[in-house]
C-alpha cells in the first residue's frame, strides 16, 4: 500500500486516489456483541494496526466487507430471518452499551467501529466493501433464496438512503458495496458462494 501510494504522489495523484484493502469480518476476534468487537490479538501489531496507521496518514478508508448471510446461516436457531434481512422485528439490546439493534448489518459494523474505537482508531473511516445475500445455496445453506436476496439488497439500499449511520454512531454516513453483479457459476465452494449475483 506503501509503495502505491508512493507512486501516486511522484506523480501528483495521492489526493485524488487512495489507496485500501478490504478486510473479512474474520479479522475480529469477538463481534458478538457489537461492544466487544475486537480484532484478533494476533493481527493486531504486524498487519491492523500498520495498516490503519497508513489509513489515518493518507486520509482513506478502512474497507470492510460484511455478509450476515453467514451469520445468519451458522445461527437460524437464534437469529431471526427478519433480522437479518432488516425486516421489522423486535430488535435486539446489546447488554455492553445498551443500543438496540434491529439488523444483524449494523450490528456488524458497530462491531468493527468497537474494535477502531479500542485501538483509537476511531478517526478512520469505514466503507463497506462487499455485500450482499445469495439467490441460492446448497441444501444444508439456509436462507439463501431469490426472495431473501431481493429482500435483503432492497431492504439495505432503503436504509442506506434513509439512515446510513448504525446505532453506535448515527452520522456516520456509510459508503456501502452490493456484491455482486453476476454469479460466479466458475467460483469452488458452496453454491452460495456462486449466487451472490
Amino acid at each position: 500500500m506503501r509503495n502505491i501510494h508512493k507512486a501516486l504522489t511522484i506523480h501528483n495523484l495521492h489526493n485524488s486516489i487512495k489507496i485500501s484493502s478490504p478486510i473479512a469480518l474474520s479479522a475480529l476476534g469477538s463481534s458478538y456483541p457489537s461492544s466487544t468487537g475486537s480484532f484478533k490479538p494476533e493481527l493486531i501489531e504486524p498487519v491492523i494496526k500498520p495498516m490503519l496507521n497508513f489509513l489515518r496518514e493518507t486520509s482513506s478508508y478502512l474497507m470492510v466487507n460484511v455478509y450476515p448471510f453467514f451469520a445468519y446461516e451458522s445461527n437460524a436457531d437464534v437469529i431471526s430471518l427478519d433480522y437479518a434481512l432488516f425486516r421489522e422485528n423486535p430488535g435486539n439490546v446489546d447488554p455492553g452499551n445498551g443500543l438496540k439493534y434491529f439488523n444483524i448489518f449494523d450490528a456488524q459494523i458497530d462491531a468493527v467501529f468497537a474494535a477502531l474505537n479500542r485501538l483509537q482508531y476511531d478517526d478512520v473511516r469505514v466503507v463497506v466493501s462487499e455485500t450482499g445475500w445469495p439467490s441460492k445455496g446448497d441444501s444444508d445453506e439456509v436462507g439463501a433464496s431469490p426472495q431473501n436476496a431481493a429482500a435483503y439488497n432492497g431492504n439495505l439500499v432503503k436504509k442506506i438512503l434513509n439512515n446510513g449511520g448504525t446505532p453506535l454512531r448515527p452520522n456516520a454516513n456509510l459508503t456501502v458495496y452490493l456484491f455482486a453483479l453476476f454469479n460466479e457459476n466458475k467460483k469452488v465452494g458452496p453454491t452460495s458462494e456462486r449466487n451472490f449475483g
